[in-house]
Protein backbone atom coordinates (compact mmCIF):
# COMPACT_ATOMS: atom_id res chain seq x y z
CA UNK A 1 0.00 0.00 0.00
CA UNK A 2 2.98 2.16 0.75
CA UNK A 3 4.32 1.94 -2.87
CA UNK A 4 1.48 2.43 -4.32
CA UNK A 5 1.06 5.71 -2.28
CA UNK A 6 4.33 6.89 -3.72
CA UNK A 7 3.44 5.97 -7.28
CA UNK A 8 0.54 7.80 -6.85
CA UNK A 9 2.22 10.40 -5.36
CA UNK A 10 4.88 10.85 -8.10
CA UNK A 11 2.35 10.70 -10.67
CA UNK A 12 0.55 13.46 -9.49
CA UNK A 13 3.58 15.63 -8.73
CA UNK A 14 4.18 14.72 -12.68
CA UNK A 15 0.87 16.18 -13.78
CA UNK A 16 1.37 19.15 -11.65
CA UNK A 17 4.31 19.73 -13.22
CA UNK A 18 3.55 19.40 -16.68
CA UNK A 19 0.54 21.58 -16.02
CA UNK A 20 3.10 24.40 -14.39
CA UNK A 21 5.02 24.22 -17.45
CA UNK A 22 1.91 24.60 -19.95
CA UNK A 23 0.84 28.04 -18.08
CA UNK A 24 4.31 29.32 -18.08
CA UNK A 25 4.03 32.70 -20.34
CA UNK A 26 5.23 35.74 -20.30
CA UNK A 27 4.81 39.20 -22.15
CA UNK A 28 7.04 41.97 -24.33
CA UNK A 29 5.11 45.40 -25.18
CA UNK A 30 6.56 47.99 -27.04
CA UNK A 31 8.79 49.26 -29.59
CA UNK A 32 7.69 48.01 -33.83
CA UNK A 33 11.20 48.69 -34.84
CA UNK A 34 11.88 46.03 -32.44
CA UNK A 35 8.45 43.55 -32.85
CA UNK A 36 9.83 41.80 -35.20
CA UNK A 37 12.95 40.24 -34.05
CA UNK A 38 11.04 39.97 -30.53
CA UNK A 39 8.47 37.75 -32.34
CA UNK A 40 10.90 35.82 -34.17
CA UNK A 41 12.88 34.93 -31.00
CA UNK A 42 9.91 34.33 -29.48
CA UNK A 43 8.63 31.70 -31.71
CA UNK A 44 12.07 29.94 -32.08
CA UNK A 45 12.40 29.95 -27.95
CA UNK A 46 8.90 28.48 -27.91
CA UNK A 47 9.13 25.92 -30.01
CA UNK A 48 12.01 24.77 -28.33
CA UNK A 49 10.78 24.71 -24.94
CA UNK A 50 7.20 23.15 -24.08
CA UNK A 51 4.74 24.48 -22.46
CA UNK A 52 5.58 28.06 -22.76
CA UNK A 53 4.61 31.14 -24.21
CA UNK A 54 6.38 33.88 -25.28
CA UNK A 55 3.27 36.97 -26.19
CA UNK A 56 4.64 39.72 -28.12
CA UNK A 57 3.04 42.97 -28.51
CA UNK A 58 3.82 46.55 -30.42
CA UNK A 59 2.47 49.91 -29.18
CA UNK A 60 5.50 51.87 -29.29
CA UNK A 61 8.17 52.18 -26.83
CA UNK A 62 5.88 54.60 -24.66
CA UNK A 63 3.84 52.11 -24.20
CA UNK A 64 6.43 50.12 -23.66
CA UNK A 65 8.08 52.14 -20.86
CA UNK A 66 5.46 52.79 -18.99
CA UNK A 67 3.86 49.02 -19.12
CA UNK A 68 7.00 48.09 -17.54
CA UNK A 69 7.39 50.62 -15.34
CA UNK A 70 3.67 49.57 -13.80
CA UNK A 71 4.70 46.25 -14.08
CA UNK A 72 1.87 45.65 -15.99
CA UNK A 73 4.31 43.17 -18.32
CA UNK A 74 7.25 40.88 -17.89
CA UNK A 75 9.69 43.12 -20.70
CA UNK A 76 8.97 46.44 -22.33
CA UNK A 77 10.88 47.23 -25.58
CA UNK A 78 12.07 50.59 -26.50
CA UNK A 79 13.96 52.31 -29.11
CA UNK A 80 14.63 54.42 -26.38
CA UNK A 81 16.44 54.82 -23.42
CA UNK A 82 14.26 55.30 -20.37
CA UNK A 83 15.72 58.34 -19.50
CA UNK A 84 14.62 60.17 -22.48
CA UNK A 85 10.93 59.10 -21.89
CA UNK A 86 9.38 61.83 -19.28
CA UNK A 87 7.46 60.37 -16.50
CA UNK A 88 9.83 56.77 -16.43
CA UNK A 89 12.02 55.98 -13.73
CA UNK A 90 15.10 54.45 -15.13
CA UNK A 91 16.25 53.59 -11.72
CA UNK A 92 13.72 51.06 -11.50
CA UNK A 93 14.62 49.06 -14.82
CA UNK A 94 17.16 46.92 -16.18
CA UNK A 95 18.45 48.04 -19.34
CA UNK A 96 18.66 44.80 -21.88
CA UNK A 97 20.60 46.66 -25.30
CA UNK A 98 19.45 43.67 -28.00
CA UNK A 99 20.63 46.19 -31.10
CA UNK A 100 21.32 48.88 -33.17
CA UNK A 101 18.75 50.08 -36.14
CA UNK A 102 18.95 52.56 -38.43
CA UNK A 103 15.86 54.83 -39.36
CA UNK A 104 15.59 55.78 -42.96
CA UNK A 105 13.49 58.56 -44.68
CA UNK A 106 11.09 56.43 -46.77
CA UNK A 107 9.19 58.11 -50.37
CA UNK A 108 6.71 56.68 -52.83
CA UNK A 109 8.31 56.03 -55.87
CA UNK A 110 6.82 58.21 -57.95
CA UNK A 111 8.11 61.28 -55.93
CA UNK A 112 11.48 61.36 -57.74
CA UNK A 113 13.63 61.53 -54.84
CA UNK A 114 16.95 59.26 -54.00
CA UNK A 115 18.85 61.63 -51.81
CA UNK A 116 18.09 64.91 -49.14
CA UNK A 117 20.49 67.13 -47.76
CA UNK A 118 19.57 66.85 -43.96
CA UNK A 119 18.70 71.05 -44.07
CA UNK A 120 16.01 69.82 -46.73
CA UNK A 121 15.02 66.76 -44.82
CA UNK A 122 14.01 69.06 -42.43
CA UNK A 123 12.44 71.51 -43.56
CA UNK A 124 10.50 68.91 -45.48
CA UNK A 125 9.09 67.71 -42.17
CA UNK A 126 8.73 71.13 -40.46
CA UNK A 127 6.67 72.10 -43.81
CA UNK A 128 8.83 74.92 -45.50
CA UNK A 129 8.89 72.55 -48.90
CA UNK A 130 6.01 71.71 -49.92
CA UNK A 131 6.24 70.06 -53.64
CA UNK A 132 8.59 67.58 -54.68
CA UNK A 133 9.77 69.67 -57.92
CA UNK A 134 11.44 72.39 -55.07
CA UNK A 135 13.99 69.26 -54.53
CA UNK A 136 14.73 68.12 -58.02
CA UNK A 137 11.89 65.65 -57.68
CA UNK A 138 8.98 65.41 -59.88
CA UNK A 139 5.71 67.95 -59.58
CA UNK A 140 3.74 66.28 -56.59
CA UNK A 141 2.31 67.58 -53.42
CA UNK A 142 4.30 66.83 -50.53
CA UNK A 143 2.30 64.20 -48.09
CA UNK A 144 4.00 63.83 -44.88
CA UNK A 145 3.27 60.73 -42.37
CA UNK A 146 4.34 60.83 -39.17
CA UNK A 147 4.21 58.14 -36.25
CA UNK A 148 2.36 58.80 -33.37
CA UNK A 149 3.77 60.63 -30.07
CA UNK A 150 4.33 57.93 -28.36
CA UNK A 151 6.63 56.25 -30.93
CA UNK A 152 10.48 55.52 -30.66
CA UNK A 153 11.35 55.97 -34.00
CA UNK A 154 9.62 59.47 -34.18
CA UNK A 155 11.58 60.92 -31.33
CA UNK A 156 14.83 59.47 -32.46
CA UNK A 157 14.11 60.99 -35.95
CA UNK A 158 13.43 64.21 -34.37
CA UNK A 159 15.92 64.77 -32.61
CA UNK A 160 18.55 63.71 -34.78
CA UNK A 161 16.93 65.45 -37.97
CA UNK A 162 14.62 68.27 -36.62
CA UNK A 163 16.78 69.07 -34.14
CA UNK A 164 14.57 70.92 -31.68
CA UNK A 165 12.36 72.54 -35.03
CA UNK A 166 8.13 71.72 -34.58
CA UNK A 167 7.50 69.24 -37.57
CA UNK A 168 4.26 70.02 -39.39
CA UNK A 169 0.93 69.23 -38.88
CA UNK A 170 0.39 65.36 -40.36
CA UNK A 171 -1.59 62.53 -40.37
CA UNK A 172 0.11 60.17 -37.51
CA UNK A 173 0.13 56.19 -37.23
CA UNK A 174 1.04 54.33 -34.71
CA UNK A 175 2.16 51.41 -37.00
CA UNK A 176 5.66 51.18 -38.86
CA UNK A 177 3.67 48.62 -41.25
CA UNK A 178 0.83 51.17 -41.95
CA UNK A 179 3.28 53.69 -42.15
CA UNK A 180 5.13 51.59 -45.06
CA UNK A 181 1.33 51.02 -46.56
CA UNK A 182 0.71 54.70 -46.72
CA UNK A 183 3.54 55.66 -48.68
CA UNK A 184 3.84 53.16 -50.80
CA UNK A 185 0.23 53.45 -51.87
CA UNK A 186 0.16 57.34 -51.88
CA UNK A 187 1.85 59.61 -54.60
CA UNK A 188 3.92 62.66 -52.77
CA UNK A 189 4.33 60.81 -49.32
CA UNK A 190 7.65 60.65 -47.04
CA UNK A 191 7.72 58.92 -43.72
CA UNK A 192 10.40 57.39 -42.08
CA UNK A 193 10.87 53.56 -40.69
CA UNK A 194 13.67 51.44 -39.18
CA UNK A 195 15.77 50.01 -41.77
CA UNK A 196 14.30 46.39 -41.05
CA UNK A 197 10.92 47.22 -42.66
CA UNK A 198 12.09 48.66 -46.20
CA UNK A 199 11.23 46.71 -49.22
CA UNK A 200 10.56 46.91 -52.30
CA UNK A 201 7.31 48.83 -52.53
CA UNK A 202 8.94 52.06 -51.13
CA UNK A 203 11.97 54.34 -51.50
CA UNK A 204 14.44 54.84 -48.89
CA UNK A 205 16.64 58.04 -49.32
CA UNK A 206 19.83 58.80 -48.84
CA UNK A 207 20.95 61.67 -47.17
CA UNK A 208 24.06 64.11 -47.68
CA UNK A 209 24.38 61.43 -50.45
CA UNK A 210 25.47 58.85 -47.54
CA UNK A 211 22.88 55.37 -47.70
CA UNK A 212 21.37 54.42 -45.60
CA UNK A 213 23.28 50.73 -44.42
CA UNK A 214 23.93 49.06 -41.66
CA UNK A 215 28.19 49.81 -42.21
CA UNK A 216 26.78 53.46 -41.97
CA UNK A 217 25.28 53.35 -38.78
CA UNK A 218 28.21 51.53 -37.09
CA UNK A 219 30.39 54.22 -37.59
CA UNK A 220 27.58 56.94 -36.96
CA UNK A 221 28.09 58.13 -40.91
CA UNK A 222 24.37 57.94 -40.80
CA UNK A 223 22.96 59.45 -37.61
CA UNK A 224 19.64 58.57 -37.42
CA UNK A 225 19.94 55.36 -35.67
CA UNK A 226 19.23 53.90 -32.43
CA UNK A 227 19.69 50.99 -29.93
CA UNK A 228 16.87 48.45 -29.52
CA UNK A 229 15.87 47.66 -25.41
CA UNK A 230 14.43 45.29 -23.60
CA UNK A 231 13.57 46.36 -20.24
CA UNK A 232 12.99 44.18 -17.06
CA UNK A 233 11.45 46.14 -14.10
CA UNK A 234 14.86 44.94 -11.66
CA UNK A 235 16.47 42.01 -12.15
CA UNK A 236 14.46 39.56 -14.58
CA UNK A 237 13.83 35.96 -13.09
CA UNK A 238 12.13 32.68 -13.66
CA UNK A 239 11.08 32.51 -17.31
CA UNK A 240 12.07 36.53 -18.52
CA UNK A 241 15.61 35.39 -17.38
CA UNK A 242 15.57 32.73 -19.57
CA UNK A 243 14.69 34.16 -22.40
CA UNK A 244 16.26 37.36 -21.96
CA UNK A 245 19.73 34.90 -21.78
CA UNK A 246 17.89 33.71 -25.00
CA UNK A 247 18.20 36.70 -26.92
CA UNK A 248 21.09 38.08 -25.72
CA UNK A 249 23.03 34.78 -26.79
CA UNK A 250 26.40 35.02 -29.80
CA UNK A 251 23.90 32.30 -31.50
CA UNK A 252 20.72 34.78 -31.89
CA UNK A 253 22.84 38.01 -32.28
CA UNK A 254 25.18 36.63 -34.64
CA UNK A 255 22.36 34.52 -36.43
CA UNK A 256 18.85 36.10 -36.17
CA UNK A 257 19.84 39.83 -35.64
CA UNK A 258 21.77 39.91 -38.80
CA UNK A 259 19.54 38.46 -41.01
CA UNK A 260 16.30 40.66 -40.19
CA UNK A 261 18.10 43.89 -40.56
CA UNK A 262 19.41 44.62 -36.91
CA UNK A 263 22.68 45.47 -36.01
CA UNK A 264 24.58 43.19 -33.51
CA UNK A 265 25.77 45.56 -30.73
CA UNK A 266 29.39 44.10 -31.05
CA UNK A 267 29.27 45.69 -34.69
CA UNK A 268 28.87 49.06 -33.26
CA UNK A 269 31.65 50.70 -34.05
CA UNK A 270 30.67 53.72 -31.37
CA UNK A 271 28.52 53.90 -28.02
CA UNK A 272 25.66 56.63 -27.90
CA UNK A 273 24.72 57.70 -24.24
CA UNK A 274 21.05 58.84 -23.38
CA UNK A 275 22.13 62.52 -24.05
CA UNK A 276 23.44 61.67 -27.03
CA UNK A 277 27.02 61.35 -26.89
CA UNK A 278 29.21 59.49 -29.10
CA UNK A 279 32.48 58.12 -28.01
CA UNK A 280 34.43 55.00 -29.45
CA UNK A 281 32.80 51.32 -28.77
CA UNK A 282 34.53 49.63 -25.94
Amino acid sequence: MAALSVCISVILTGCSSEKNAQQASITAVGSTALQPFVEAAAEQYTSDHYGVFVNVQGGGSGTGLSQIQEGAVAIGNSDLFAEEKPGIDAKKLVDHKVAAVGITPIVNKKDGIKNLTLNQLRDVFAGKIKNWKEVGGKDIPIVLVNRSQGSGTRSTFERWVMRGKQPAAAQEQDSTGMVRQIVSSTPGAISYVAFTYVDKTVQSLSIDNVQPLDKNVENNTWPIWSYEHMYTKGQPTGLTKKFMQYVLSPSIQESILPKMGYIPISHMQVSRDANGRITAAK
